[in-house]
């Protein structure tokens, strides 16, 4: 059976398009610093500038309630908490889980800071790094996720426990780059990681499949895993023309 994009995977899409166009547009800018000089500082000032705006405003909303948002990072609000009539406990993800793929972010980025603090990449380098990581963060929802698959094992974007952590791991980064440009993204995305924590400590039971409806398969206005399914099934019957 095949599903029509819904309003919200359309959304991812667009988000998908537009952050490959920041990465490729600052990669092309990166390569064409070794053939520009003076005029190079100029363009890339303004780029940056319009990278910033469009991050800014993506974090700023995620702060409210939205509708054609994703409901993994919507659960956290009350307006979309629908009760269970049951006597359990919210059954969260693991924590070992959840630590596991936290110390699995900070080894990579480790590295990768490593790397710029002993003059091997530039600061340019994390940056389009960072992009690169906006880009990945659409193609985990869109198709394939190695933090659900292989660490998380959740069913679904819809009850990812750390969801909200896409724009803090985005611009982590960032912290070995202190400027207004780098860290005030990366401090409002910290900002986002904690109200997100911090309601799931108060609400955990907003989180939970087994306490809260918003988040049945029945009630998902994203429908991801339909097409997530129907890629699969396209590339099995093509694959040997591929």
């Amino acid at each position: 059976m095949k599903h029509k994009l819904t309003s919200t995977t359309t959304l991812h899409y667009v988000k998908l398009v537009l952050r490959s166009i920041l990465f490729v547009g600052a990669l092309t800018l990166y390569i064409l610093n070794f053939a520009i000089s003076e005029e190079f500082v100029k363009y890339m000032y303004w780029f940056l500038i319009g990278v910033w705006l469009l991050y800014a405003v993506e974090i700023f909303l995620r702060f409210f309630p939205s509708k054609i948002e994703s409901p993994g990072c919507q659960k956290q609000f009350k307006k979309n908490y629908i009760p269970i009539n049951t006597t359990q406990k919210p059954k969260i993800q693991s924590w070992k889980r959840t630590f596991f793929a936290f110390l699995s972010w900070i080894i990579l980025n480790g590295i990768i800071g490593v790397l710029y603090l002993t003059g091997i990449i530039s600061k340019e380098i994390l940056i389009l790094i960072s992009l690169a990581y906006g880009v990945c963060d659409m193609i985990c929802i869109l198709f394939f996720c190695p933090f659900q698959t292989l660490i998380m094992k959740n069913r679904c974007c819809t009850t990812c426990r750390i969801y909200n952590w896409d724009f803090a791991m985005m611009f982590t980064p960032f912290i070995f780059i202190p400027h207004w440009f780098t860290w005030s993204l990366l401090g409002m995305a910290l900002i986002l990681l904690f109200r997100w924590e911090f309601s799931l400590k108060r609400h955990p039971e907003r989180f939970a499949t087994n306490t809260n409806k918003y988040i049945a398969c029945k009630n998902c206005t994203e429908k991801l895993c339909c097409h997530k399914r129907q890629l699969k099934e396209f590339l099995y019957k093509h694959k040997n023309r591929l």
